[in-house]
């Protein structure tokens, strides 16, 4: 395989990884902000957008439709709010349910890079 082929798929399977990855942890992203403090919509994709520097790569059409299952499934609230003369903005806040999804989604996300650091490091040993 010519070099530039090789690269090109290295890139590839790198860039379809990190979307692999964006997709399951965009809602434990969300939770985790929101269990801060409120946010409204465009302020919660930027700050996922910069705390995730290029390796949660968030988009609006992901983010917003993601909003309207966790408030359907009543992990977080959304409520209209108007500050001074600003155009209205929705806030979401998490809710007790939502706290508790968190946690569960939390200790799940914990006990995988638990499991893969384990085997990562088992096959470097054994590698050895």
């Amino acid at each position: 395989m010519p070099e530039d082929t090789e690269a090109a798929s290295g890139s590839a399977t790198v860039a379809r990884l990190r979307r692999e990855l964006a997709r399951g942890t965009t809602e434990l992203a969300v939770l985790s902000v929101l269990d801060v403090r409120r946010r409204y919509g465009y302020e919660l994709l930027k700050l996922l957008r910069q705390a995730g520097e290029g390796v949660l790569e968030v988009k609006e059409g992901t983010l917003y439709p993601l909003l309207h299952r966790l408030e359907d499934a009543g992990h977080i609230l959304a409520t209209w709010e108007a500050e001074g003369r600003a155009r209205p903005r929705k806030y979401y806040v998490i809710t007790p349910d939502g706290r508790t999804y968190l946690a569960m989604l939390r200790a799940e996300w914990s006990g995988l890079v638990d499991a893969m650091r384990q085997l990562l490091d088992t096959l470097g040993e054994v590698q050895e």
